[in-house]
């Protein structure tokens, strides 16, 4: 953190300097192609259920641009610091129609530590963001750390459910979120919304258990009384996109619990195939602490352990028909929104993976990216009187890409 003063004089320097000062993130640079999963709990005010289940194996490509500059941050507590990043483009599509499903323009920065406020990147690493625009009317800013690992990325380990990640969980079972809570607890991993529902009060959700047939169901012993099961059909013909039963050998009801298992499956094979691995992980999140449960299944009640991602600033800003509105529900004033986007956490993988035996080397990236969307429970609101309950809903994006001649 030595004093200095950026000059006012603007001179653009070479492009090695440029990588050279992206540091941890020099390795982004490059375009980026390969595919994944999506999937999304997102309202359906149409078919009066509490969600549909929108399931997608995706293609995508992820191009990174350095800035061919220095971006300077002037200061009043300290002295001024430089930050150094790059653009970014991401286009994601549907795998089996190639239909659009996302498109992200960006910027990924470094910061140095510093001194007002008080900033610094654990030993090894680097303070690093991420700033994002999605068109259905939401920005993020996502703040965390870059730090170089050596061994298999992604897999389980002691102490670790994904190696490398700061994160517990990536799991896709929705939980309670009273607007008045002042955090809210992620489940854990291996948890199946089947499972937890009875722990849950007004639960379960049958789009996410795959034996339940998509088409009118029957009520349960804990199903309130839908008509539809509204989820993306499996093995299926135009105009839906079919699914399989399993992708890379992951049965489809471990994937819709937790995506990430596909990114394991991958770095199984190339372990099984003789290969190692370096490289950078990069874990960000737009709000800091965030709370997961210890226990699978064992619902909001179960003991949770708190998580911290170095921090530095970090929000996100939603149009007005994502926030919604606040009605009087039994008499009490309670926000309902249409799909608020609430929080953002991420690891991303730099993986440089080389073959033990003969050197084959190539650039791997992966990615786990879990986004909350909360809106309330339909059928509650329905019922005499209206009960309000809001409820986190997990989106969940994992793909797996190699840097490409392009």
């Amino acid at each position: 953190m030595a004093n200095k003063r950026i000059s006012d004089i603007r001179i653009t320097p070479d492009n090695q300097t440029v990588l050279k000062q992206l540091g941890l993130l020099q390795d982004l640079a490059g375009t980026w192609k390969g595919k994944g999963f999506n999937l999304i709990a997102r309202p359906n005010f149409h078919d009066k259920t509490d969600l549909y289940l929108q399931l997608n194996q995706t293609r995508e490509t992820l191009k990174f641009d350095p800035i061919g500059s220095s971006i300077p941050n002037r200061g009043f507590g300290q002295d001024d610091i430089e930050l150094f990043g790059l653009t970014y483009l991401q286009q994601i599509s549907d795998a089996a129609f190639d239909g659009a499903l996302h498109i992200e323009p960006g910027i990924w920065v470094r910061q140095p530590s510093t001194a007002f406020p008080p900033e610094t990147a654990p030993a090894q690493g680097q303070l690093v963001a991420r700033m994002g625009t999605i068109p259905h009317g939401n920005s993020l800013l996502a703040e965390g750390v870059a730090e170089p690992f050596t061994g298999p990325p992604v897999l389980t380990v002691p102490g670790s459910q994904y190696n490398f990640s700061l994160f517990p969980s990536f799991n896709s079972t929705p939980f309670a979120v009273p607007p008045t809570a002042p955090g809210i607890v992620f489940n854990a991993a291996g948890s199946s919304e089947k499972l937890t529902a009875p722990t849950v009060p007004a639960t379960p959700f049958p789009q996410y258990d795959v034996t339940v047939p998509v088409g009118a169901i029957p009520a349960g012993p804990f199903n309130p009384p839908f008509t539809l099961n509204t989820r993306t059909p499996f093995d299926t013909t135009p105009p839906e996109p079919p699914l399989p039963p399993n992708i890379d050998g992951v049965p489809m009801q471990d994937v819709i619990n937790d995506p990430i298992l596909l990114l394991q499956k991958r770095v199984e094979q190339l372990v099984a195939d003789g290969y190692k691995f370096e490289g950078t992980a990069l874990n960000i999140a737009t709000t800091t602490p965030l709370s997961f449960l210890k226990n699978a299944n064992s619902g909001a009640a179960g003991p949770a352990v708190p998580v911290t991602v170095p921090q530095f600033g970090g929000g996100i800003e939603n149009i007005q028909f994502l926030n919604g509105e606040s009605p009087v529900v039994a008499g009490k004033t309670e926000l309902q929104e249409n799909a608020e986007t609430a929080v953002v956490y991420a690891t991303f993988w730099i993986e440089k993976v080389t073959h033990k035996t003969n050197g084959h080397t190539f650039m791997q990236l992966q990615y786990a990216q879990m986004v909350v969307l909360n809106f309330p429970i339909f059928h509650l609101l329905n019922q005499a009187p209206p009960a309000y309950v809001n409820l986190g809903w997990p989106h969940i994006s994992v793909a797996t890409l190699r840097k490409s001649f392009s």
